[in-house]
C-alpha cells in the first residue's frame, strides 16, 4: 500500500484542478500580548508584524500548488484593494487567476487575525475581524462565472467545489458543473459548507464533509466513526451524491460509496498543534489524488496524512508533496526497516524537525555488535529525539586497513543488527573514508562518540560546533572492542 501511495504522490505534478469556490484572504496582526488594558478587561497587543496570506478556496489553491497540482482558480471578489492582493498572491505561487469575476457591489471576503505570544511561549489567536459579503452574486457576475468554468472543464482532470456558503456556490452553479462534468468524464468533488442540508450538491462524485458539518447537514450527531458507517448508505441516497467521504479527527475517516460497503479508515495519532487549515489539506490532497487516478481508499488515506500534518504546524501552512512522501517513508520505517538512501533521509529529518525534534548522529564499523555498541548507541540516543547512526560500507571497511578478513560481518548483516536496536532510529551507509561529507548534509544537532576519541580528533567537530550543534563522547565500558573479540576468537581463546 505505501508504495502505491508514494507513487501516487509523485504523479501529482501535471495533474490540473479547476478550483472553484469562496475566496478568503487571510491577514494576521502578530504582537506580544504583555498585559490586560486598564480601559477592559482585555489583553493589549503590541503589534510586532503583519501577514496577508490566502484563505477559504484561494488556500485549496495554495496547498495544491504545495502538491505540484497545476490549478485553474474561479471566484469572486470585490473591486478593492483585498481583491488585488488576492488575485496578486495566487499569481505569485502560480495559480492561474483568470477566472476570478470582479463584483463591483460586493466587499472581498477578509479575516484578520490578531495572535499574540502565550505564556511567553505559544502563539495564540486573541481575536478575529471579519469583513465580507454573503449574499449571492449579482446575476451578471454569476454568469460570467458560470460561463468561465464550463468552458474550462473540458481542459482539466478533476473539478474541486469549495464551499464557504459566502454566495459564489449555489445549487444553480452545481447543477451546471454536473452537467457539464458528466460527458466530458470528469469527477466533481466538493468541500461543503454548515448547510442544514447537502442538496445543492445532488449529482456531484464526492462530498467530503468533517463531523460537525456532517451532524449539521443530517440533523443528528455521530460520536463514532460506526455511526457514520451505519447512516451513510441513507445519507448518499437523501443527497443523491456519489461518495461521501467524512473526516472524524483522531478517528480518521469513513467512505461511503453507492454500492459499496462503508469503510472506516483510520489515522495515525498526532500532535494536535492548530486545527486552522486541516481541511483545505484534506480537501487539496483528496483533488490531487483524484486527478491522479488514484482509488478512492487511496485517496483519503493520503487526505488522512495531509490533514495529520496540518494539525502539527500553527495556521495555514500548505503541506508539500515532499513532506507526505517523507510521512510515508517514516510509516513505512516502522513497518518494514530503518534503512535510508541519505535523500530519504534528508527528508524525513527535515520533517522531523519541522515537529521541533532533535537530530543525533554517530558512526561506526559494528562488526560485531557487542555490549559497548549497545550501551554507546543508547546514550547517544539520550542526547536527542532520534538517532542516525552511518556505518561503513564493505568496501570501506577494507581501506581502514582493519586486516584482509575485516569486515567479519557484511553491510547486509551489519545494518540489520543496527535495525534490530530500539534506540536507533536510522542507519544510513556511507563508501567514504570518513563521514564529514554525510555529517555536514545531516547536519546533526549532537555528534557522539566514544571518549577513546578525545585526543584522536572526532572528524565533523568543527563543522557541527560552527553550525550551532554540540559534541558528545561518552564513557566506554571496559573489556569491549571489536579488534580484541576478533584476536581471542583467531587466538582460540574463549
Amino acid at each position: 500500500m505505501i508504495s502505491q501511495l508514494t507513487r501516487v504522490v509523485r504523479s501529482f505534478p501535471g495533474t490540473r484542478v479547476l478550483l472553484v469556490g469562496d475566496l478568503i484572504l487571510d491577514r494576521y496582526v502578530y504582537g506580544d500580548a504583555e498585559r490586560i488594558s486598564p480601559e477592559a478587561p482585555v489583553p493589549v497587543l503590541r503589534a510586532i508584524e503583519r501577514v496577508e496570506r490566502v484563505g477559504g478556496s484561494a488556500n485549496v489553491a495554495a496547498c495544491l500548488r504545495a502538491l505540484g497540482v497545476e490549478v485553474c482558480c474561479f471566484g469572486a471578489v470585490g473591486a478593492d484593494a483585498a481583491g488585488e492582493t488576492l488575485r496578486s498572491l495566487l499569481e505569485s505561487m502560480g495559480a492561474d487567476a483568470g477566472g476570478i469575476v470582479v463584483a463591483d457591489d460586493r466587499h472581498t471576503s477578509t479575516k484578520t487575525r490578531f495572535v499574540g505570544l502565550a505564556q511567553h511561549r505559544h502563539r495564540q489567536q486573541l481575536l478575529r475581524f471579519d469583513e465580507e459579503s454573503t449574499e449571492p452574486l449579482p446575476e451578471a457576475a454569476a454568469e460570467r462565472l458560470r460561463a468561465g468554468v464550463i468552458a474550462m472543464i473540458p481542459d482539466v482532470d478533476v473539478v474541486c467545489i469549495e464551499d464557504y456558503d459566502k454566495g459564489v456556490v449555489t445549487a444553480e452553479l452545481v447543477e451546471a458543473i454536473v452537467s457539464a462534468a458528466k460527458p466530458a468524464g470528469r469527477r466533481v468533488v466538493v468541500d461543503p459548507g454548515r448547510l442544514s442540508s447537502f442538496d445543492r450538491y445532488r449529482g456531484v462524485s464526492m462530498v467530503t464533509p468533517n463531523r460537525n458539518e456532517l451532524e449539521i447537514a443530517a440533523g443528528r450527531t455521530f460520536g463514532a466513526p460506526e455511526a457514520v458507517v451505519e447512516a451513510g448508505p441513507e445519507l448518499l441516497d437523501r443527497w443523491g451524491v456519489g461518495s461521501l467521504v467524512v473526516t472524524l479527527d483522531r478517528d480518521g475517516a469513513v467512505l461511503v460509496r453507492v454500492g459499496e460497503t462503508p469503510l472506516h479508515i483510520p489515522t495515525r495519532p498526532r500532535s494536535v498543534y492548530d486545527n486552522t487549515g486541516a481541511g483545505d489539506a484534506v480537501m487539496a490532497c483528496l483533488a490531487a489524488a483524484t486527478a491522479a487516478k488514484a482509488a478512492p481508499e487511496e485517496a483519503v488515506r493520503l487526505a488522512n496524512i495531509a490533514g495529520g500534518l496540518e494539525v502539527e504546524k500553527f495556521g495555514c501552512v500548505p503541506i508539500s508533496g515532499d513532506e507526505i512522501l517523507a510521512d510515508l517513508r517514516i510509516e513505512d520505517r516502522r513497518r518494514n526497516g530503518k534503512l535510508r538512501r541519505i535523500d530519504e533521509l534528508l527528508a524525513e529529518l527535515s520533517l522531523r524537525r519541522d515537529r521541533g525534534e532533535t537530530v543525533a548522529f554517530t558512526n561506526g564499523v559494528y562488526d560485531i555488535l557487542h555490549p559497548g555498541h549497545a550501551d554507546l548507541l543508547r546514550r547517544a540516543r539520550d542526547e536527542a529525539s532520534l538517532l542516525v547512526v552511518a556505518t561503513n560500507s564493505d568496501a570501506s571497511v577494507k581501506r581502514l586497513g582493519k586486516g584482509g578478513d575485516r569486515p567479519i560481518n557484511d553491510q547486509p548483516f551489519r545494518v540489520r543488527m543496527l535495525e534490530a536496536l530500539e534506540c536507533v532510529d536510522y542507519v544510513v551507509v556511507f563508501d567514504e573514508p570518513t563521514p564529514i561529507g554525510l555529517i555536514e548534509r545531516v547536519r546533526p544537532d549532537v555528534l557522539v562518540k566514544g571518549e577513546d576519541w578525545a585526543n584522536k580528533g572526532v572528524v565533523g567537530r568543527e563543522f557541527v560546533e560552527q553550525n550551532g550543534g554540540r559534541v558528545r563522547l561518552v564513557p566506554l565500558i571496559e573489556g569491549y572492542s571489536t579488534t580484541s573479540i576478533v584476536e581471542r576468537i583467531r587466538n582460540g581463546q574463549s
